[in-house]
């Protein structure tokens, strides 16, 4: 053989002997679930009769035996010993019955998991099945490397009967017969075709007494028979409260007054505890999980649903009429004297609510109802109480919570007060980025106002949006500003000593005042000079040098006491780039005394966006559709109509 030749040799796949119990899940760890599979499996299998016997103890044989169509040996080995059987596809959906039995089932066997149920109990057991005239008897187990699981014995005889009799010897998940006697019962619904008995004991599978209205529902081509049960005239109490499905008469995962994460009622309510609504149906197979704890997730079944939800919500409004008047009669009365006291169409609203409240929502405790007419009555006190409730109709859940969470750590006083401080700022913000690039736009009567208001921009000192009213300053701003630019265009000194006109630009100066620890006397401590050039202007070496010779002016301009430091700031739309952006001003003895800054519009909304932690580019919604200069003629409400009046003057 030549050594690139294929080797016939091959390693197949190896098994855990416990291989098959730990890939089924809940059906090889839970007794109730594998015993409802198997009594599933005889209902499969075309049986009239099931019997279980469960042992008292440990190491002691359980059966189940029925009188089905029982298996051949060649059925045994092509269905029991495929792993994924598929039912479906071999057999078809409907049941096949024995020769003596007339009838007419539908499946619940989908993929064959069910008839390793007595893996529950131990992983060695044994099928002793009849058909066609043989006894087969098979022992499966599992302790096998080479399989999952394997026919350790097998034996065959005449037979005269038909059936399949399983038996396991338990050494874990022993079951309680009384329990599984309750499960099964709940789980299958009475048939007189299919008696199921525990320990010689018969289970009285479901019925549906008690019953209040029978409504079809249609979904496409899907059909379900709805059934609302009163659980007070049932012959017998129930099991489960909610809502069940039931699919070809076995019940669909657990009765829940939860439906696709949607609670449908308080379960803790009377109305949830007394009533119970059953859904059967024939069309849903194809959407139900393996081991039949649940639906699986698709598009029908969301609408399925919703329409199972509408249904349960109609029946429950209809059945509440009889206790709305006496719920009515009690809100009214404990609410007496505050609906007295309010105007005749106040008290309309408010009966009209208790009435809506009562009749659409008869699951909600009385506590619940009171709460909301308390509010309701407080809405009516207020013009706005009618738009607050619009707004809050229209909230999702997530907005709900998030009020709440609100409401819990702020008054609703101090919220408003942030939340307005927040918007003027943003706005301002918003306000200057959209209109400093318009040459158009009157910087005096436009931006200068926006910018002055936020001054915070240019250091925390300056948060005050007051103008300065210090005597030092204003002299010294005249004295500085007419000998600049002229006596003649210096003209608003008594109106705003703060606002200077020039020629191609307006500039404010804002001073921060401190007491000298030596004399306790006022004295300005910092001053700020803002030069707003007008939108669109690129700035250059010219502008730089003009706002340090203001700096040097007030320097030395001999009206104020002290040694202020000085802060100027040159903004325009962009600047040379041969121009340094920041330059100091020193006196001479060498000691720092100011500083000029050339600064951009979009300089200032960045800073902004920063020292508002960003919330400027999360709310940018609110403002992208606004125009500028609505944003400002929204700002300039806040400001004083002085100033507009002045401004206006100039």
């Amino acid at each position: 053989m030549s050594k690139n030749s294929p080797t016939s040799i091959f390693q197949g796949s190896l098994f855990e002997e416990d291989y098959l119990v730990r890939t089924l899940g809940p059906l090889v760890h839970s007794s109730e679930i594998a015993l409802t599979e198997l009594v599933a499996n005889a209902w499969d299998a075309g049986a009239t009769l099931v019997d279980i016997f469960i042992p008292e103890e440990y190491n002691q044989k359980l059966i189940v035996e029925d009188n089905g169509t029982g298996l051949t040996k060649e059925q045994f080995e092509q269905r029991w010993m495929r792993l994924g059987y598929n039912r479906i596809k071999h057999q078809g959906k409907n049941v096949t019955f024995p020769a003596n039995v007339e009838g007419k089932r539908m499946a619940y066997g989908r993929n064959g998991i069910g008839r390793h149920g007595l893996l529950c109990f131990s992983n060695e057991y044994t099928v002793i099945t009849n058909s066609e005239g043989k006894k087969s008897t098979f022992t499966i187990t599992t302790q096998d490397e080479t399989h999952p699981f394997v026919i350790k014995n097998a034996k065959f005889e005449v037979s005269s009967t038909n059936g399949t009799r399983l038996e396991v010897i338990v050494n874990k998940n022993l079951p309680n017969p009384q329990k599984i006697l309750q499960i099964i019962s709940a789980r299958f619904l009475h048939d007189p075709k299919f008696i199921v008995s525990i320990n010689r004991q018969t289970v009285q599978l479901e019925q549906h007494s008690g019953l209040v209205d029978t409504t079809i529902l249609q979904i496409g081509d899907i059909k379900l028979i709805a059934h609302f049960i009163d659980s007070q005239k049932s012959a017998r109490s129930t099991l489960y409260q909610g809502i069940a499905f039931w699919q070809s008469n076995r019940l669909v995962g657990e009765p829940s007054w939860i439906l696709n994460n949607e609670v449908v009622i308080d379960g803790r309510t009377k109305f949830a505890r007394r009533y119970t609504v059953v859904v059967e149906t024939s069309d849903l197979a194809d959407y139900i999980v393996e081991d039949w704890t649940g639906f699986k997730k698709s598009e029908t079944m969301n609408n399925v649903y919703k329409k199972v939800i509408g249904y349960v919500h109609e029946k429950f409004s209809e059945i509440a009429k009889d206790s709305v008047e006496e719920t009515r009669l009690q809100i009214k009365n404990d609410f007496h004297s505050e609906i007295s006291k309010l105007p005749p169409l106040a008290k309309f609203e408010v009966n009209q609510a208790i009435e809506n409240i009562t009749v659409n929502y008869p699951t909600v405790k009385i506590e619940s109802i009171s709460i909301a007419v308390e509010a309701i009555i407080n809405l009516e006190k207020t013009r706005s109480g009618k738009e607050l409730l619009t707004k809050l109709a229209k909230l999702n859940d997530d907005d709900i919570n998030g009020l709440n969470a609100l409401l819990d750590n702020w008054s609703v006083r101090d919220a408003l007060s942030v939340l307005d401080e927040i918007d003027s700022r943003i706005s301002v913000i918003e306000a200057i980025r959209k209109l400093s690039g318009d040459k158009d736009v009157d910087e005096l009567h436009v931006l200068h106002p926006l910018v002055t208001s936020a001054r915070w921009l240019f250091g925390p000192e300056f948060e005050s949006a007051e103008y300065s009213s210090n005597r030092q300053l204003q002299t010294a701003v005249e004295t500085v500003f007419k000998k600049k630019i002229g006596k003649e265009v210096f003209n608003n000194h008594r109106k705003r000593p703060d606002i200077v006109v020039l020629n191609n630009s307006t500039a404010s100066v804002t001073g921060i005042e401190s007491f000298d620890n030596d004399s306790n006397l006022s004295t300005l401590s910092k001053i700020l000079i803002i030069e707003l050039k007008r939108g669109g202007f690129n700035l250059t070496r010219e502008e730089r040098n003009q706002a340090q010779g203001y700096v040097e002016d007030f320097m030395g301009c001999g009206n104020i006491i002290g040694n202020p430091y000085i802060e100027a700031f040159v903004v325009g739309e962009s600047f040379s780039e041969k121009i340094q952006p920041i330059s100091t001003v020193i006196n001479e003895n060498k000691v720092e005394m100011g500083k000029i800054r050339i600064a951009t519009f979009g300089q200032l909304v960045d800073t902004a966006e920063k020292r508002l932690f960003g919330l400027r580019q999360k709310l940018s919604d609110r403002y992208d559709d606004i125009p500028g200069m609505d944003l400002f003629i929204q700002q300039n409400k806040q400001l004083t109509v002085e100033f507009i009046k002045n401004g206006t003057d100039n």
